[in-house]
């Protein structure tokens, strides 16, 4: 599975960083999504998927 980012969609709510600190952050410049780790393993995965369905905006799409 790979992580992608729309940060063209990204309203910097925070979701993703709230649901999974361990692969989310947010710019200091304007809050918008940084994925620190794109391909997750394990439990990650779960949580990866749950970002995605959190995310307002949804800027956060996953591929198999």
């Amino acid at each position: 599975m790979k992580i992608i980012a729309d940060t063209g969609r990204c309203v910097g709510a925070g979701q993703c960083v709230l649901t999974e600190p361990a692969l989310f952050d947010q710019s200091e410049d304007d809050g918008t999504i940084i994925v620190l780790n794109e391909t997750p393993e394990g439990e990650l995965v779960e949580k990866a998927r749950e970002a995605a369905r959190v995310c307002p905006s949804q800027a956060l799409s996953l591929e198999a």
